[in-house]
């Protein structure tokens, strides 16, 4: 499903996937407090988190959180 939507929204959002439990990635879980996963985290273009969403996410709903923050 999310790599549906980055095919979808290329050149408009880019998708960062993380693997939470590499020691590389310690600043930004500990910055974005992602402790489980999944977890979506929306961000703005400065980096400010829009919204979060966990574990199973149906593709309308972040499809919608998506157009939330290119509409924002």
């Amino acid at each position: 499903m999310v790599h549906g939507l980055e095919g979808e929204y290329w050149g408009r959002v880019d998708f960062v996937y993380l693997d939470r439990e590499a020691a590389a990635n310690a600043a930004v879980t500990d910055r974005f407090s992602i402790r489980s996963q999944p977890v979506f985290v929306v961000l703005d273009g400065d980096g400010n988190e829009i919204t979060r969403l966990f574990g199973f996410v149906a593709e309308r709903d972040l499809r919608a959180a998506l157009e939330r923050a290119l509409a924002g």
